[in-house]
């Protein structure tokens, strides 16, 4: 008699478990059905650092730099599904530690295809480790030049608008990947730290073409960055600010807090917000804080 209960005891707990199974997968079913036109940027909390993740409808995964330290894999986890050990795309924007400090324990993490830098390199100990696990991986390097175009999914493009020339000479932060992210009427632009002079740059080739929903504004809100007339052109809705609270660097820095309240632009603060989500099907841009 008593085998007899333990028996339907054990044969509960499965069916209870059958059942709880079922509803995951389907209930996993119906939210992948209602987001399966959205692309999703996310701009992550990690302190005073850059780490943008971008994730397309059909699953492509896009890292744009990866902050100073191993904050980003808090970040990603939270964002990630947990059983996803693969990221498409890893781009850093240039190789300064608050940049690329967090890369190299994403590559022990995770799986990446592919590795896109401007050429412009550094002799620091986490470069060279980022460069070493980097070929470890096995990831193609690619150099990103203007004009360069990453089709991540249908309608959606992502657009390299500078460097447009070899950068290996230059300082670090001119040599910034600036990318142009599109999908239907919603675009992003970011800037990793590029400075003014390379913003007036862009402008001079046509800054009609910079116009974006959402940017990034350029080094951590650092007035050498974010000059009116960029500011002007790109005419944004949002502007993300990624930086660390009561930062050493005093940033933002006010006069570019000025000018972009001049143009009535939403500022957003990772300092203040945490994690930084949007969400467009290519019409509705959607704001999670």
């Amino acid at each position: 008699m008593k085998t007899f209960k333990s028996v339907q005891k054990y044969l509960k707990v499965l069916i209870l478990l059958f059942l709880f199974v079922v509803n995951f997968f389907v209930w996993s079913s119906v939210f992948a059905q209602e987001n399966q036109n959205k692309l999703k940027v996310a701009f992550l909390d990690v302190g005073q650092g850059d780490a943008i993740f971008i994730e397309t409808p059909s699953g492509n995964q896009i890292l744009i730099d990866g902050g100073a330290d191993k904050k980003v894999l808090r970040e990603l986890s939270k964002i990630m599904p947990f059983h996803d050990r693969s990221i498409d795309i890893v781009i850093i924007s240039h190789p300064d530690k608050d940049h690329i400090g967090g890369l190299p324990s994403v590559f022990e993490n995770y799986e990446i295809s592919a590795f896109v830098e401007p050429g412009v390199g550094t002799d620091t100990d986490i470069y060279n480790i980022l460069k070493n696990l980097v070929k470890k991986e096995n990831s193609k390097i690619i150099l990103a030049r203007s004009n360069m175009v990453f089709n991540l999914d249908k309608n959606i493009f992502l657009k390299i608008l500078f460097p447009d020339r070899d950068v290996s000479g230059m300082d670090t932060n001119d040599a910034s990947v600036i990318a142009h992210l599109v999908y239907g009427n919603s675009e992003f632009l970011f800037t990793g730290d590029s400075p003014q002079k390379i913003e007036k740059y862009l402008v001079s080739l046509g800054g009609e073409k910079l116009n974006s929903d959402v940017l990034k504004i350029g080094h951590h809100g650092s007035k050498t960055s974010s000059s009116k007339s960029f500011v002007g052109f790109v005419s944004p809705e949002y502007a993300v600010i990624s930086v660390g609270a009561d930062n050493k660097y005093g940033h933002p820095n006010q006069e570019v807090i000025n000018i972009l309240n001049e143009f009535g632009v939403k500022i957003l603060k990772t300092s203040e917000s945490g994690t930084i989500i949007f969400e467009t099907d290519g019409e509705l841009l959607n704001l999670f804080q």
